[in-house]
């Protein structure tokens, strides 16, 4: 099981999620000089706080979804599906993350100027995720194609 090249690709894939998962997303800082953090579940400051409780179920998600894929070694084809599951939610979750980072000073910072705003090193991770599925995805189809091939032979 984890010799197999995708299931190595699956388990970065894990980490780099669980990352984006507790570290801080992106840092706005207003004119009055208070800082807001964007993070998985909510953009918040020491005064308030507001819910972004849709993008972190769909990090939890695309957290979750290469972990049980790890364990569906024997199913291959189902292994590919939810590989392709699992590009869809990263696509989802980078597509929050810019909508929360470019429309948060309108919505949630209720008026005030953002003077500074700035991704955290943790925003990037969904798209290193992005191509370690796709290369998990495409090791697994070699592996389906190969055992097709073997079988074709007997």
């Amino acid at each position: 099981m984890i010799q197999r090249i995708q299931s190595l690709y699956l388990l970065i894939v894990v980490a780099l999620m669980s990352v984006t998962l507790f570290a801080p997303i992106a840092m706005f800082t207003v004119a009055s000089g208070e800082v807001f953090t964007l993070s998985a579940f909510s953009l918040s400051s020491d005064m308030q706080s507001q819910s972004t409780i849709w993008m972190g179920i769909l990090l939890s998600l695309a957290t979750a979804l290469p972990l049980v894929t790890i364990f569906l070694f024997k199913n291959r084809v189902l292994q590919v599906r939810l590989c392709a599951v699992e590009i869809v939610l990263l696509l989802g979750c980078i597509a929050f993350m810019a909508i929360y980072f470019w429309l948060s000073g309108a919505n949630a910072l209720e008026d005030a100027i953002v003077e500074h705003r700035h991704f955290g090193w943790s925003a990037i991770m969904p798209i290193v995720a992005l191509v370690f599925t796709s290369l998990a995805a495409r090791a697994t189809f070699k592996d389906e194609i190969l055992v097709r091939s073997l079988d074709r032979i007997r």
